[in-house]
């Protein structure tokens, strides 16, 4: 993808240097002017979406139902209500038809959610082990337990984020990480499947160790639970095909507005906005990145590599046969400056 990172070891730019300067990708013409319905849209679903999804899930855990059940109930109905949006009002018309990816998406969908449930319980029972060796090291717990489970949310984001934030920026600064991660980027358009779109071991990556900080100060269930549904309903409407219009929230929440200049195909562009789920580290480390005076591009993917694989299967193999991937894309007149 973009820069040294799109073709790793073969490229002669280290990772994180700029490409050759051309002008930005994104769309002239200034900002999308927004009226009527798909502006209440831009502005409101987010965080209707948001509200909603975990006061049902707050809900169901009052009633007694497991914090794991009542976390993932409302994720199936908030994913066709975010599908039939797209449908009703898209940001680009584009984006609604399959570009040879939905294929690819729904069986990288399946290869994670039939993989990692495997996977993941191993460091989390571990990081459990640790955190309740040094709680009772020091004497004391370490997870804020009496705090609302508002509060406990919101610090459970915050440091699972840090972990994410480090992680993602790594993928994308680490040449023999990028190979992992070109699979997320390789997306020919925008929409809420996009945010399932990984190679499993990038996702094991993340999801495992941003989890483990929590795990390790002894955060319960129902926190787990939360922000597991958080990072759902955001990720899915972080990629999603409508119109958003977050405002001052685009400093909180690495949202739609934000994550769209993620998938640019430019360097210049695209080595922003890693934040997962929050904006605050990318406020913190400066990689925060929201252009005032245009949107981003429609034509997103990976510059440097025109000939990514598209399948299911070979974009699971890709990471292991990365030197002839870049090969066939540089065979095809890709730019080789970069």
């Amino acid at each position: 993808m973009v820069g040294s990172m799109a073709t790793g070891e073969a490229s002669s730019l280290r990772p994180g240097e700029r490409g050759d300067g051309r002008a930005a990708a994104g769309e002239g013409g200034g900002l999308r002017r927004l009226t009527g319905v798909p502006l209440l849209v831009a502005v409101a679903g987010f965080p209707l979406a948001v509200v909603a999804t975990h006061a049902w899930a707050l809900a169901l855990m009052g009633r007694g139902l497991d914090p794991a059940v009542a976390t993932f109930v409302p994720i199936p109905l908030f994913y066709l209500a975010l599908a039939s949006l797209e449908r009703a009002f898209p940001w680009h018309r584009s984006w609604l038809h399959s570009q040879g990816d939905l294929r690819t998406d729904l069986g990288l969908f399946l290869t994670n959610s039939a993989t990692l449930p495997l996977l993941t319980p191993v460091v989390l029972i571990g990081a459990t082990w640790a955190g309740a060796a040094l709680s009772g090291w020091i004497g004391v717990g370490l997870w804020p337990t009496r705090w609302p489970i508002v509060a406990q949310l919101a610090l459970g984001l915050v440091i699972a984020e840090l972990v994410e934030y480090s992680v993602h920026r790594a993928f994308h600064e680490v040449p023999g990480l990028w190979r992992f991660h070109a699979t997320h980027h390789s997306a020919p358009r925008l929409y809420w499947l996009n945010s399932v779109r990984f190679h499993p071991i990038d996702l094991f990556l993340v999801g495992a160790c941003k989890i483990i900080p929590l795990a390790v100060l002894g955060a319960g269930i129902e926190v787990f639970g939360l922000v597991n549904l958080f990072s759902a309903v955001h990720g899915a409407y972080q990629h999603a095909n409508v119109p958003v219009r977050l405002g001052p929230l685009n400093w909180i929440f690495a949202m739609t507005e934000l994550h769209r200049w993620h998938h640019s195909p430019r360097i210049e562009e695209a080595n922003h906005n890693y934040g997962g789920n929050l904006a605050v580290w990318d406020v913190v480390f400066g990689t925060r990145w929201l252009p005032k005076d245009r949107e981003p591009p429609e034509a997103i993917g990976m510059e440097d590599l025109p000939d990514f694989p598209t399948g299911l299967v070979d974009n699971l193999l890709v990471p292991f046969r990365w030197d002839a991937v870049v090969r066939a894309s540089q065979a095809s007149d890709a730019p080789s400056a970069r």
